[in-house]
């Protein structure tokens, strides 16, 4: 990779996507981000192989409008279904999460035997994406557990409380605590606090902090001193977006 990447694009479901811009603007990774959210559309955990495929690939499209250097691509489930299309027909380099949240698995658990739980969207954990990749890297003491619920509760800027206990709850209270957890939707992080309270001693994946890394040792994406501008699309109420992101991003 000998150009010089300034201008990134980031794709996303809805607004999850910005716990991976939230990652990269603090790392000043690049100069511009035009963040797209297809929030007329989300969650995409609950829709077929094909129609993720078709989504994508109509995101590609309003990307090529933005002379882009990459498009990295924040939803776990099109990283899991789509990731092959998108790379086959796009004029720039395409990044998932998938690949470089097994890689921050591999490097912060010592013990191939150390318990690990996949949390996801229903189609990301169909994929066993995760899963397989895992094994690949001799990791086999594996739980997946589909978490869909989170998606609308977070887009209902709900991040906490009794509703989101009650969920977890539902999802989590026969699982034993493991040692590490990936957040595997983009949209988790948001409820990252309620990950912690709910396992005490379990380490966290994060998306954004695992794609940072992931593209500073392949792409040699560095910090630079100027603040990353961004602009923000959506399919579906683009002002709830950008006060999402004021909210979250301080920006």
């Amino acid at each position: 990779m000998t150009k010089k990447i300034k201008k990134a694009g980031v794709f996303d479901s809805g607004v999850g996507g910005l716990t991976v811009v939230k990652s990269l603007i603090k790392e000043s990774l690049f100069e511009e981000i035009i963040y797209y959210g297809d929030t007329a559309r989300v969650p995409y955990g609950i829709k077929d192989k094909n129609t993720i495929i078709r989504y994508a690939l109509e995101a590609l499209e309003f990307f090529k409008n933005f002379d882009i250097d990459i498009l990295i691509i924040a939803c776990n489930t099109v990283s899991a279904y789509a990731i092959k299309e998108l790379k086959e027909q796009a004029p720039f380099e395409v990044v998932g999460v998938i690949e470089p949240g097994v890689i921050a698995v591999e490097n912060s658990v010592q013990n191939k035997n150390g318990k690990i739980l996949i949390t996801g969207t229903n189609a990301t954990i169909k994929s066993k994406k995760y899963k397989k990749l895992l094994n690949q890297k001799g990791f086999f003491n594996i739980d997946e557990k589909a978490t869909g619920l989170f998606v609308p509760m977070v887009e209902e800027d709900i991040y906490g409380g009794e509703v989101c206990k009650a969920i977890m709850d539902h999802y989590f209270k026969d699982i034993q605590e493991p040692d590490v957890i990936i957040m595997g939707c983009t949209h988790f992080p948001l409820i990252k606090k309620e990950y912690e309270k709910y396992f005490k001693n379990s380490s966290l994946i994060h998306s954004g902090d695992a794609i940072v890394e992931y593209l500073k040792q392949n792409f040699r994406c560095q910090p630079h001193n100027k603040a990353s501008k961004i602009k923000y699309f959506a399919t579906e109420n683009p002002e709830k977006l950008k006060e999402t992101a004021k909210k979250w991003l301080n920006v």
